[in-house]
Parts: structure tokens; C-alpha cells; sequence
């Protein structure tokens, strides 16, 4: 979220931001609804003001003995009672409106984002890998689990309907040996610290983290009031949810594997067939919480993290820096890396890697004390993918496919499958 501090101070620079984003300018209503906030908490003030001042003149009064000034002097008190009681709602009322404008504006982007309508407006960074030559013609990854045997989504559908699958034998436990996999590495190579998270959150997290109001289409509520996470994002960035932490203590690195669920409302006709775009999908999250000195430096540390597993996975892939029109509601700045398959004959994204600044912690009132100790500050938040296990499956199955169907095994994996060194059709 905003501070409207900054809008008051920069409206022609939050504007500017927000054409970079495709948005007409806000800044007006934003200060006209803060105008009249502050008149009310002004006319609040003053009649509190005058209600303190007129009790200690009904005490003089008295004192005095002058009966009929204490009795306007109490008659005055209780009509700024009930003035201050109607300003009060008036100003909770007036607040509600200001932050529900300010919740639904996206962050604005860094200087050093290239300006775009869309992904055509990206920048490629850096490519990492060869792409791997075949000697037949490379299929795609739902041809080569369901030629195994080991990938079934007429099963799924019967059970969930489309955009699931159910993963069998040596792919089930591939899926699982690429969670344990990314977990190790990110923790012992990275310097993340592993979680268990909730997979169910109340309003309050979705709030903090972005989703919600703006994208409660994407998302699947519970019965009671709660929302399948989207992403392990929303659980680990909430951990510091209306904390004060102490600045010797950042960064915090933390990462947690979890399912992820979503609607996936605005995904009609894209990838319907296979394991690209899933309503129920797994993934390793990496997140950071920094200074706002940090917050820069550690986008470039995260996203070397995330790369560091396509690389020890020998997965060729490129780092995109994304436009200002193609970025996540909450970024300021968001690298994405992608993978390169095959079957697609195309890259596609496996993991983002976003810096979103104080965006998200003042949504979650998340602060720290600085080194000098003078006040609280709002720390940064990070989140990336570290990664994406589903679609990483899909780029092994792809990259990694052999001419009599079998899929080798990448090196790195191996231990973890049980020695196994490629997956066969039984």
C-alpha cells in the first residue's frame, strides 16, 4: 500500500509512476479524500480541545457559584459529546475510503524498469545453458508422463475436474525428489531457513500480502472464511505481520514448500493440456524481509538462488527483467527466469524473483528499529520461486527425454530417487 504521505508530498511523481503502469492519474481524488480526512480529525481536535477546556470552566464556575454558567457549560459538553462522537464515525468512515482506494493501486516501478505495455516490452538479462540438440523430433512433457504410464489426467478430471493430473510411480516420487532437492540446496547452498506453513489463511494475510481485494477471483475461499494459499508467500511474509524486529536480525531468509492453489480466472484457453497452468500445483517459495538499504542487493541474491537450481539441474534457461506493464501488482522491480523446453520449442517462466519495497509491510504494519535506535522503520519484502516443482518436472521430462521414450535422470536427483539414473515405461 501507499503512503499517502508521499502522494501529498510527490503527486506528480506518483502519477508518473502510475502512467508507467498503464493508469491514469490518481493523485487528486487520493488528496481530496485526504483533505477531508484531516478537516475532520482538525474539527475532532478542536472540539475536544474545547470540551477539556469547558469542564475545568464548570469547576470555576462552581466555584464561584455561578449555577447558570456550569449548566451551558455542561449543556456545551454534552452537544461536543455528541459531536465528537458523530466526527469519529465520520472519520473511521472517511479512513475505510482511503484505504480502500489505496489498496487497489499497484506498486510503482523502479527507474531502472524498462517502460512496456506488456511481456513484448521485457529485456532479456542473461541466457545460462545449451539448448540440448535431439535426434528425433522432442515431445512435449503430457506425451512423454502419459506414454510412461505415469502422468493421468483423464483420472484427475474425473476426480477435479480439468487442470489436474495424478503423478505416478518414478514421476510421483520425481515431484517429491525436486522438493527435497530445491529445499536442501536453498538451505544448505543459500542461506534460507526452512518453514512449515499454514496452507489455509484468514483475510488479514491475503490483505497484507496484495491479493486481496483486488484479486479475490483467483482464489479459492473455504467454507469458513479462509483462502488456499496461493503461494507459500503469503504464509512466510505474514510471519512478520504487526512485528517490530530489531535491524541486526535482517535479512531474513526464509523458504517453505508447499501446495499452492488458484483459479486461474483470467487463464481460459491457455495451456489447457498438461501441467503448465494448474489449479493445485507445488512449489519451494523464497522470501526476504530486509532494510530498505538491503532490499535492492537482495533481489539480485534471490535470483541468483533461484538460478542456482537450474544450474545444478543443468536446465538452460534466460533471466528476463520485466516491464513496468508486465510486472506483478506488488513489484517494484521482478526478474523472470525462463526455462527452456522442448517439446514448446519456446522458454517459459519457472520462477519470478520481485523487491516490493515497503509496499506489502505497510499493509501488514511490519517495521523495524534501526542501528541508531530513533523510531520504526517499514522493512522491505521479497518473494520468489525457488521453484516452481511442477514446471521444473516438466522441463526435465522435456530436456532430458531420450528416443526410446525413457527420461534420464539429472545427476543431482539421483540420490534422491533411490540411485534410479532414468525413468522407464514399465
Amino acid at each position: 500500500m501507499h503512503d499517502i504521505k508521499f502522494i501529498r508530498d510527490n503527486p506528480e511523481a506518483f502519477d508518473r509512476g502510475l502512467a508507467r503502469r498503464g493508469l491514469q492519474p490518481l493523485s487528486a481524488e487520493l488528496l481530496r479524500i485526504d483533505a477531508e480526512r484531516r478537516e475532520h480529525v482538525q474539527k475532532l481536535q478542536d472540539a475536544q480541545a474545547r470540551r477539556n477546556a469547558a469542564s475545568k470552566e464548570v469547576g470555576e464556575a462552581m466555584k464561584l457559584g455561578d449555577k447558570a454558567r456550569a449548566e451551558s457549560l455542561k449543556a456545551e459538553m454534552v452537544a461536543l459529546k455528541e459531536t465528537i462522537a458523530a466526527g469519529e464515525t465520520a472519520e473511521r468512515s472517511i479512513d475505510q475510503q482511503l484505504i480502500a482506494a489505496l489498496a487497489v493501486i499497484p506498486n510503482l516501478p523502479l527507474d531502472e524498469v524498462p517502460d512496456g505495455k506488456d511481456e513484448t516490452g521485457n529485456r532479456e538479462v542473461r541466457r545460462w545453458g545449451a539448448i540440448p540438440a535431439f535426434a528425433f523430433e522432442p515431445r512435449q512433457h503430457f506425451d512423454i508422463g502419459e506414454w510412461l504410464g505415469q502422468m493421468d489426467f483423464e483420472s484427475a478430471a474425473r476426480l477435479s475436474g480439468a487442470r489436474f493430473v495424478v503423478l505416478k510411480a518414478q514421476i510421483a516420487r520425481l515431484e517429491r525428489a525436486l522438493a527435497q532437492f530445491m529445499l536442501d540446496h536453498q538451505t544448505a547452498t543459500n542461506g534460507y531457513t526452512e518453514h512449515y506453513v499454514p496452507y489455509m489463511v484468514n483475510d488479514a494475510a491475503m490483505f497484507g500480502t496484495g491479493q486481496l481485494p483486488k484479486f479475490s477471483d483467483d482464489l479459492f475461499r473455504t467454507v469458513d472464511g479462509r483462502w488456499l494459499i496461493p503461494t507459500a508467500e503469503v504464509s512466510l511474509t505474514n510471519l512478520v505481520q504487526g512485528q517490530v524486529l530489531d535491524e541486526k536480525d535482517l535479512p531474513l531468509r526464509l523458504t517453505a514448500y508447499t501446495p499452492c492453489f488458484r483459479a486461474e480466472a483470467g487463464a481460459a484457453g491457455r495451456d489447457t493440456r498438461g501441467m503448465i497452468r494448474q489449479h493445485q500445483f507445488s512449489k519451494v517459495e523464497l522470501v526476504s524481509i530486509t532494510s530498505p538499504e538491503q532490499s535492492r542487493g537482495e533481489l539480485e541474491k534471490m535470483t541468483e538462488a533461484a538460478e542456482s537450481v537450474l544450474q545444478a539441474l543443468g536446465l538452460p534457461y534466460r533471466v528476463m527483467l520485466l516491464c513496468s506493464g508486465d510486472m506483478g501488482f506488488g513489484s517494484r522491480m521482478t526478474y523472470d527466469l525462463e526455462v527452456w523446453l522442448p517439446g514448446q520449442n519456446n522458454y517459459r517462466e519457472i520462477s519470478s524473483c520481485s523487491v516490493c519495497g515497503d509496499f506489502q509491510a505497510r499493509r501488514m504494519d511490519a517495521r523495524y528499529k534501526p542501528h541508531d535506535g530513533k523510531g520504526t522503520r517499514h522493512v522491505h519484502t521479497l518473494n520468489g520461486s525457488g521453484l516452481a516443482v511442477g514446471r521444473t518436472l516438466v522441463a526435465i521430462l522435456e530436456n532430458y527425454q531420450n528416443a526410446d521414450g525413457s527420461v534420464t535422470i539429472p545427476d543431482a536427483l539421483r540420490h534422491y530417487m533411490g540411485g534410479a539414473d532414468r525413468i522407464s515405461r514399465k
